[in-house]
């Protein structure tokens, strides 16, 4: 038999209906609780926006410059940043276990920049992207690349097991060499991924009409930073993504290339979070002194 219980009927609040809350995240509304939780762990639930770290590029270009050492030249940054992309043996060789950061976890791999890069196809099982607790799983989609059938193909598996387990996929747009970047590609490029499942997207901000790839992809587009720029031009480039639709940036070679890394993963905060103009971050950034690099100890 139960105990008897006492418990004041207004202690249950009869005329308070129950709360639902969902996380407010473009495109999100139906996912599973776990699903969901993962995203709002890369994405600020209180603006939807990140600011993530891309150090991925060595899957296909090796140890590029500012990646030479990722234990000493990005564990350092990682108090900056939302979320850290990267490759699985860069995660267990060089970041330690006890990082908080979200993991979006790099899973398709195939050839180096000397190959033809679109020939890819899934590097990573989803058991072990599991294992090492990834909050997303990001894979490469060469839209009228050579191998456009088979990117887009791994695509289509990733989502599959990343809903079987409640993991995200971001999709990567990648443009040719041949390949024209504009709007017009953006759109298509970035529809298809999400129209075939991917729960977030990484795209490139096009100056002409970067609002209309945004507006007609139904889940987050965020921008990459591609070739290292100057630093007020990237910041610029935020600025503008951000009002015309991105949800935030996942950016490497114009964090881990600058000459102030730290300072400029807080500049890209104030812009992606805080609502700054670039002209007031690129100010404060010039006014922040030089960092020295980090030295292992004797």
């Amino acid at each position: 038999m139960p105990e008897k219980d006492d418990v004041a009927a207004d202690r249950f609040y009869a005329e308070v209906p129950a709360a639902h809350q969902t996380f407010g995240l473009k495109g999100s509304g139906a996912y599973d609780w776990g699903m969901a939780n993962r995203l709002a762990r890369i994405f600020q639930p209180a603006d939807g926006r990140t600011v993530m770290l891309a150090i991925d590029h060595g899957y296909f270009q090796g140890p590029v410059r500012g990646l030479e050492r990722v234990d000493l030249n990005i564990v350092p940054l990682l108090a900056q940043v939302d979320a850290l992309m990267l490759t699985r043996g860069m995660l267990r060789t060089s970041i330690p276990q006890a990082m908080s950061n979200p993991v979006v976890l790099r899973v398709s791999a195939g050839s180096s920049i000397l190959k033809e890069l679109s020939q890819e196809a899934i590097a990573v099982s989803i058991e072990d992207a599991i294992r090492l607790n990834a909050a997303a799983m990001a894979v490469q989609v060469y839209v009228g690349g050579e191998f456009e059938h088979q990117s887009i193909q791994n695509l289509t598996k990733l989502v599959d097991a990343g809903l079987q387990y409640g993991i995200p996929v971001l999709a990567v747009t990648a443009v040719g060499r041949e390949m024209v970047r504009d709007a017009r590609y953006f759109r298509l490029a970035c529809r298809i991924c999400a129209e075939l499942g991917a729960q977030f997207v990484k795209t490139y901000f096009v100056d002409q009409g970067f609002s209309t790839v945004a507006a007609s992809c139904p889940v987050p587009l965020i921008v990459a930073g591609g070739k290292k720029v100057e630093e007020r031009d990237a910041l610029i480039m935020v600025e503008r993504a951000l009002q015309e639709g991105a949800a935030g940036v996942d950016m490497g070679r114009n964090v881990f290339q600058s000459a102030k890394p730290v300072a400029m993963l807080d500049a890209l905060n104030n812009i992606v979070h805080h609502g700054w103009s670039a002209e007031r971050a690129w100010e404060w950034l010039t006014s922040r002194p030089e960092e020295q690099p980090a030295v292992p100890s004797a």
